[in-house]
């Protein structure tokens, strides 16, 4: 534990971020593996109906990994900066406090899901061809919502400790069990129950997953341990936790969000059923580039936590000089792989040559400025750790839930299937002069130098 603990005080940040950074992307892509192989399994149900049911779904992702990440990713900056001041025994208050309340809130969300699913699909844009599909996919997301939010509680607790491998291991089994189940429960070998089948098999993975990592504590071989006779459920607690787990989960609602009105948009479109299916499949693989920046944060994080905690002007400001350069980086990296491998990765999930090519022109027009979303959300993590979270919540909520909300409702309707190809780029470059006017307001530099 020891060796764990001296990654966060002791080791030269970059390669501290690197370490923590690599085996959180890791598992984060194994993670986005449960999406991925359910859209290539339903692909080879040669389906246009049943991929547009799935893209529909894709804002209930998004709005439950955000519920998550409230009191995720609040929990651990405070089990961070509380191990950075020496105080385990007040990190193992706060982690055992939020997975108790991350159960409760699971099965709040997870029973209303359920209860108005109907009316959520039509909100996320489900017409009345796809709706009968989206409810068989959904009902069993809502259902994962019930493991998924104590499960990544938990998980980002143990990154905070940078207990990194268990969790890697954990959704790294669970993404491979749902590789196995997915045909098994799918097609007509096994028990034929088409697109229900994938999300019964993700359900599986998922529980399974969340079992792992919840033996990893029980075992007693984290560092903050889960005792449940440490559970002290307090509103200044609750409200710290939200204040600063709001932000990047501002970030995801918003997505969803925008997610939402372009399927909303596309439904008004000429051959809206092939738009919707061809933006489903692309909105699968930006998770992968979602996930990759996340993941870096992940590593981040509890860097600037333990620092911070431990008054460490100096390895906090290098953590955030060295993050903010590798994040405009590996935004690029992303941007230029898509871009160069449009089509190719369209046509993993359908070979069908109208939706490869809305498919590739939506996914380079998503893409084509994302360096603004990383250096977003980077800062919004910054934020929450100097104590600024109202900031940072604006910096989350202006590209997905302002500028792009406007833009995709308008373009479209105007200039039809060109309007949106350019409604990502547009509101990409508006956001990135909002948040340069936001970062000389708030006079950022000079915050980070002072450590405040």
């Amino acid at each position: 534990m020891k060796n764990r603990e001296i990654i966060l005080s002791k080791e030269k940040p970059r390669n501290a971020i690197v370490k923590l950074a690599i085996p959180a992307i890791i598992a984060l892509l194994v993670k986005a593996f449960y999406n991925i192989v359910d859209t290539f399994y339903i692909g080879m149900l040669n389906d246009e109906i049943a991929l547009a049911a799935v893209g529909v779904t894709l804002p209930i992702i998004l709005i439950s990994s955000s519920v998550e990440n409230i009191f995720a990713s609040g929990s651990s900056v405070l089990v961070g900066k509380y191990l950075g001041e020496n105080k385990k025994e007040k990190s193992s208050e706060i982690l055992s406090s939020t997975f108790l309340v991350s159960i409760i809130i699971g099965l709040v969300f997870s029973l209303s899901g359920i209860f108005f699913m109907e009316d959520i699909l039509k909100v996320f844009g489900a017409s009345e061809i796809t709706l009968p599909k989206a409810k068989e996919y959904a009902i069993f997301m809502f259902l994962s919502i019930l493991v998924n939010v104590p499960s990544e509680s938990l998980s980002f607790s143990l990154r905070a400790e940078s207990s990194v491998k268990i969790t890697t291991i954990a959704v790294t089994i669970g993404a491979i069990l749902n590789i196995i189940l997915d045909p098994i429960f799918m097609f007509s070998f096994g028990l034929n129950l088409g697109i229900k089948g994938a999300a019964m098999a993700s359900l599986i993975s998922q529980i399974v997953s969340f079992i792992i990592i919840l033996w990893y504590y029980l075992s007693k071989r984290s560092i903050v341990e889960l005792d449940f006779k440490n559970i002290n459920i307090n509103l200044d607690m609750l409200k710290n936790i939200i204040k600063i787990g709001l932000p990047t989960a501002i970030m995801q609602i918003t997505m969803a969000i925008g997610t939402a009105l372009t399927n909303i948009s596309i439904s008004k479109l000429n051959n809206s059923h092939y738009i919707l299916a061809s933006y489903g499949v692309v909105q699968r693989l930006i998770v992968i580039g979602l996930f990759i920046i996340l993941g870096f944060m992940q590593g981040y994080q509890p860097v600037i936590a333990y620092a911070k905690g431990a008054k460490n002007k100096e390895r906090f400001k290098e953590s955030y000089k060295f993050t903010k350069i590798m994040t405009v980086f590996i935004s690029i990296v992303i941007s230029i792989f898509f871009i160069l491998f449009a089509k190719p990765l369209i046509s993993l999930f359908n070979k069908n040559e109208i939706i490869l090519d809305y498919g590739s022109k939506i996914l380079i027009s998503q893409v084509l400025f994302y360096f603004v979303f990383g250096i977003s959300y980077m800062l919004t993590v910054t934020l929450q750790v100097i104590n600024m979270p109202k900031v940072g919540m604006l910096i989350s909520f202006v590209r997905q839930g302002i500028v792009y909300p406007l833009i995709i409702l308008n373009l479209p309707r105007i200039f039809g299937i060109k309007g949106l190809y350019l409604s990502q780029p547009i509101a990409d470059l508006i956001s990135l002069v909002i948040l340069i006017y936001i970062i000389k307001k708030i006079n950022l530099k000079n915050k980070i130098a002072d450590f405040t």
